[in-house]
């Protein structure tokens, strides 16, 4: 059995469409290059690697990189310390964000890397 009902899959899912969607509209307001946003769009799947160590070390990683508070607090951050130049990174990595919860990659458990909020087997 899933943790999440099939109903709930979908609307997280389309959060994180609606997140992409802002995500790369804000972007392309921002005026940044665009071989920036596809060149690092992928980088907070890096994340992965300390699945190398133990699933746990995996889990907290990719956890930490994957929600969305913590390029949520960088861009209040940005703002508040006229840092502007860092919002398009924070946009590449909730696009990231957005653009996973849409294929159904979830926050993992510290069970295994499959073991996820949206998939079976988490808890």
């Amino acid at each position: 059995m899933n943790p999440v009902a099939q109903p709930v899959r979908n609307v997280l899912r389309a959060e994180g469409l609606a997140v992409l969607v802002l995500s790369v509209l804000l972007y392309w307001h921002c005026g940044a290059g665009w071989w920036m946003f596809f060149g690092l769009l992928l980088v907070p799947d890096l994340a992965m690697l300390p699945y190398l160590i133990n699933p746990r070390a995996g889990a907290a990683a990719y956890n930490w990189a994957h929600n969305y508070a913590v390029p949520l607090v960088l861009a209040a951050a940005a703002i508040v310390f006229h840092a502007e130049r860092m919002l398009p990174y924070v946009l590449i990595w909730t696009a990231h964000i957005g653009m996973d919860r849409i294929m159904g990659y979830g926050l993992k458990y510290p069970s295994g890397f499959k073991a996820t909020h949206l998939s079976s087997g988490g808890v």
